[in-house]
C-alpha cells in the first residue's frame, strides 16, 4: 500500500443470534472441532504478527463471551455491538485507531485460511486507489436466477461478472467509518463493508478467495464447516 506499511487490525462483529441456526445459542458459541465457532474465527488474527490488535463486538446481553479465555488475549478489546451489523462494526471502529486499516471478519466464518487472510494484506494499490480497500470473494459458479414475486423466474442473470463476498473485507479505518455513518444516516440498509463503501463511490478490489470460508448461517453449515477445518488440520498448506 505505497509502500508504507499501515497499522492493521481486525474487528469481529458478534453481537447477533443466529436465528436460522434453530439452536438455543447464538451460533458464534456453538462448540465445532472441540472449540466454539468464535475461537476459530479469531484464531487467525491471533495468530498474525501484522495485526496488533482485534475488537470484538458482542450483545450488551451477551452471557457467553465471558466464559472464553481467548477473549482475554491482550490483543483484544471488548466492546458492545448494535442493532445490527453496521452498527457493531461501527462502535468497534469508534474505537478504533483512525490512521489505521481494519480488517472485518464475520464471527462465524470459522474456516479462514492463513493464505487468504495473507493475500488480502498483500494487496498492492496505486495512488489513485489507496482508500478504494479490497474483499475476499469468489466467482459465481451456479446457475442465478432473479425472481419477480420471491416465487417465480423472472429471469436468469449473467454470471461472468458476478462474485460472492466473503470476509475478511479491508479498509482504511477513517474512510469506513466515514461511509457507514453515511449510509445509516441515509436509512440505507448496508448487508457488508464494501457496500457502503460503493455507496459513498468507492470501487474496492476483488481478491480470489477459497470456497470453503463458508459463513455458517444454516444447521447444515456446521457440519461442513467441521469437514473443512479437520481437512484444513491435515492439509495444511
Amino acid at each position: 500500500m505505497n509502500n508504507i506499511q499501515p497499522k492493521i487490525i481486525a474487528i469481529i462483529p458478534a453481537s447477533g443470534v443466529g436465528s436460522r441456526m434453530q439452536a438455543n445459542i447464538p451460533k458464534q458459541y456453538l462448540q465445532l472441532d472441540g472449540k466454539t465457532v468464535l475461537e476459530h474465527s479469531l484464531s487467525p488474527f491471533l495468530s498474525h504478527p501484522n495485526i496488533i490488535q482485534i475488537i470484538v463486538a458482542v450483545s450488551e446481553t451477551d452471557s457467553y463471551f465471558a466464559t472464553l479465555s481467548c477473549l482475554k488475549h491482550p490483543k483484544i478489546q471488548i466492546v458492545f455491538g448494535g442493532e445490527t451489523r453496521s452498527h457493531s462494526v461501527l462502535n468497534a471502529l469508534i474505537h478504533a485507531d483512525e490512521n489505521a486499516w481494519a480488517l472485518v471478519h464475520d464471527a462465524a466464518r470459522p474456516c479462514l485460511k492463513r493464505s487468504d487472510l495473507d493475500k488480502l494484506l498483500q494487496i498492492q494499490f496505486d495512488d489513485n486507489e489507496i482508500n478504494q480497500g479490497a474483499i475476499l470473494a469468489t466467482p459465481a459458479i451456479d446457475t442465478l436466477k432473479r425472481s419477480c414475486d420471491g416465487k417465480h423466474i423472472a429471469h436468469t442473470e449473467d454470471r461472468s461478472t458476478l462474485w460472492h463476498a466473503l470476509t475478511p473485507q479491508f479498509f482504511p479505518v477513517l474512510t469506513l467509518k466515514q461511509a457507514i455513518e453515511s449510509a445509516l444516516n441515509q436509512g440505507i440498509a448496508i448487508t457488508d463493508e464494501a457496500s457502503a463503501m460503493e455507496l459513498a463511490g468507492y470501487s474496492p478490489q476483488l481478491v480470489l478467495g477459497r470456497s470453503d470460508n463458508l459463513k455458517i448461517t444454516r444447521p447444515e453449515d456446521l457440519a461442513l464447516a467441521e469437514f473443512y477445518l479437520t481437512h484444513q488440520e491435515n492439509n495444511d498448506d
